[in-house]
């Protein structure tokens, strides 16, 4: 990964000085200021408490329009079929541009770099309610404005739980042994993604967008494509 070592030489642990478990599991600030700090760390059931009441809400809303549950449903399906796109193209477009040096790279490291660079680090595995909050809210007044009230908050409920179940899966593929073949198999293309080519492997809860947009994670010793 390409980060800014000036920037964190002296707050990454050295390998003289630590395992490499407790490398992965380190939580090195981002900001001088702690309280700023704080805010970066964020304990895996805080987006639970926020978007479980959030997607109730509307879901009522989508029905007090007149829509039927079946319509909200299919909605519903639909707004989370389209999350699993945005999360694929958000960490391949968005989460993967490195800068070399400088304020990019920085900035780079603050948004995804750290997590690559401390992926058991067990606060900073689900999205800061800073940036989660409006960027929901944002999606689904956007979906409102294409779609009418009651379909875009339909469409709102399905974006809404996928960015849910993608925090809940995110963290429990760092610090959960799955138990069932689908668990292991979304374990283990996460982990090729971030130990084995970070360059393919982008969706999380979403993995199949990696087949069909050719990213998918190779096991060792398959042909090259």
């Amino acid at each position: 990964m390409a980060i800014d070592q000036h920037e964190h030489a002296a707050t990454r642990p050295g390998p003289e000085q630590v395992t490499r478990t407790e490398v992965l599991r380190a939580s090195p600030p981002m900001f001088r200021t702690p309280t700023v700090d704080r805010v970066t760390r964020v304990h895996p059931l805080v987006p639970v408490v926020l978007f479980v009441p959030a997607i109730g809400v509307l879901f009522a809303l989508a029905l007090g329009r007149g829509l039927g549950v079946g319509t909200v449903l299919l909605l519903a399906f639909a707004g989370w079929a389209f999350w699993g796109l945005v999360e694929y193209w958000v960490h391949r477009i968005v989460f993967h541009i490195e800068p070399e040096q400088g304020f990019g790279a920085r900035l780079h490291w603050m948004v995804h770099g750290v997590h690559h660079d401390h992926p058991n680090d067990p606060l900073r595995l689900v999205m800061p309610p800073a940036v989660s909050v409006p960027g929901n809210a944002l999606f689904v007044l956007a979906f409102v404005a294409l779609f009418g009230l009651g379909s875009g908050l339909a469409v709102g409920v399905g974006f809404v739980t996928g960015y849910l179940v993608y925090d809940v899966i995110h963290h429990a593929l760092h610090h959960h042994r799955p138990r069932t073949r689908l668990g292991r198999r979304m374990r283990e293309l996460h982990m090729r993604h971030h130990f084995q080519d970070d360059t393919r492997g982008y969706g999380i809860s979403a993995p199949w967008w990696d087949r069909v947009f050719g990213t998918a994670p190779e096991r060792p010793g398959a042909r090259p494509r």
